[in-house]
């Protein structure tokens, strides 16, 4: 079930749009990042972390999406990690009384009955501005941004060469912008800036949705997106197999298409563009 995709660094594959869970080996156990996403599939990525001998000893949320904040009783009870934007996001809907029939509302129905949400988004929040997160293990520097979701974080192991991404830099989605920010598009421009000035380092970039990259495709994954956010920004057709035709995922032509209506209303509120 693990593969592992750079030293110390394995990755298991969900069946949901290739969710990927991150498993990253320290000196005492694991840290685990984005882990999903049925009850199945977690235990089993708990049994092969037993069979390794390699603890969890720590969690981290990439963002406060439901598929990001997962955990099972079978992980363990430790510090489960996110940016302090992150873990107010995820506080926000945990806050509300009928938080459940919210979330239950966007889940995939093929899933639904599969996913375990006690333990969904029980997140400390980092400081603000934390640089890397506390564990024993190999340095895992955090690059917050305001792309994708508030408090969305990128993961840097400069010693092995990872960018682990989030809901970004994927080869089977394109890009999804946080539509509720006030600068999305320029938002997301920063962030592929941000990912742009530690390619040269990255041998793996991981995102959270499809498939493992090396450092070609990381470079090649940035043009794609960033020429697709500029094609929303400047009101052309993105020349984008993601989200033509022959779509890896029948359903991304519409997220497209709402995408384009949202950022559309969102100018006409303003009286701008972005």
């Amino acid at each position: 079930m693990l593969t592992e995709v750079a030293d110390g660094v394995l990755v298991h594959v969900s069946e949901f749009i290739q969710s990927n869970s991150v498993v990253v080996q320290g000196r005492a156990g694991v840290l685990l990042i984005d882990p999903g996403i049925t009850a199945n599939e977690m235990t089993d990525l708990a049994n092969d972390l037993r069979a390794l001998g390699q603890p969890v000893v720590a969690g981290f949320s990439t963002h406060p999406d439901w598929d990001h904040v997962l955990w099972h009783p079978s992980f363990g009870v430790v510090p489960r990690y996110g940016t302090a934007r992150c873990a107010a996001s995820i506080r926000g809907v945990l806050s509300s009384a009928d938080w459940k029939d919210q979330i239950a509302e966007g889940l995939p129905p093929e899933y639904a009955d599969e996913i375990p949400m006690d333990l969904l988004g029980f997140i400390t929040g980092l400081p603000a501005q934390a640089a890397q997160i506390p564990w024993d293990g190999p340095h895992v520097r955090i690059i917050e941004h305001q792309a994708h979701a508030p408090g969305h974080a990128a993961l840097v192991i400069e010693e092995r060469g990872v960018l682990i991404a989030g809901d970004m830099l994927s080869d089977i989605l394109m890009p999804f912008l946080d539509l509720q920010a006030t600068n999305p598009i320029d938002d997301y421009l920063a962030a592929l800036r941000l990912f742009e000035g530690v390619a040269d380092d990255m041998a793996v970039v991981i995102p959270g949705h499809g498939s493992i990259g090396g450092a070609d495709q990381l470079r090649a994954r940035i043009t794609q997106d960033r020429a697709y956010v500029r094609a929303l920004r400047d009101g052309g057709v993105p020349d984008d197999p993601r989200v033509g035709p022959a779509a890896p995922l029948a359903w991304l032509p519409d997220v497209h298409n709402w995408q384009v209506q949202q950022l559309a209303q969102h100018r006409a509120h303003d009286g701008t563009s972005d």
